[in-house]
């Protein structure tokens, strides 16, 4: 597990550049905000979370298989994972900020583009 990248994986960095080709300028994974997201924009008061389907066992999703070894082990694992996104969303929202999860199975060719379309619109209707 030590070779899991949590920061510039694939889909997060799909989303950063097609942030930035929009004209969008951001932080990244700011240590200071609950969860660390991925994506911050301050202006919008804004967050992304870029899930991958597994690590965050996204329901109903075919990337998210419980493996058939050390099932209990991995069920504890992305049940704590899911409690600490529960939790930084919490926080965040008190706090104020609009939080945006996407899913790296949103990130897959079929859907790409309807996903950053919705994301676009999400930014656009969040007050400044």
């Amino acid at each position: 597990m030590s070779r899991i990248r949590s920061k510039d994986t694939k889909p997060e960095m799909l989303v950063r550049r097609f942030l930035h080709k929009n004209g969008f300028r951001y932080r990244l994974h700011v240590k200071t905000l609950p969860g660390k997201p991925d994506i911050v924009l301050p202006k919008y008061k804004t967050v992304i979370f870029i899930h991958g389907c597994f690590w965050h066992g996204h329901e109903g999703c075919k990337y998210y298989v419980v493996p058939k070894t050390r099932t209990e082990w991995w069920l504890n694992k992305i049940g704590g994972n899911i409690a600490n996104d529960n939790s930084a969303n919490a926080i965040l929202q008190d706090a104020g900020w609009n939080i945006i999860t996407i899913w790296e199975c949103e990130l897959k060719k079929s859907l790409l583009e309807e996903t950053l379309k919705n994301l676009l619109k999400s930014l656009h209707n969040a007050p400044q």
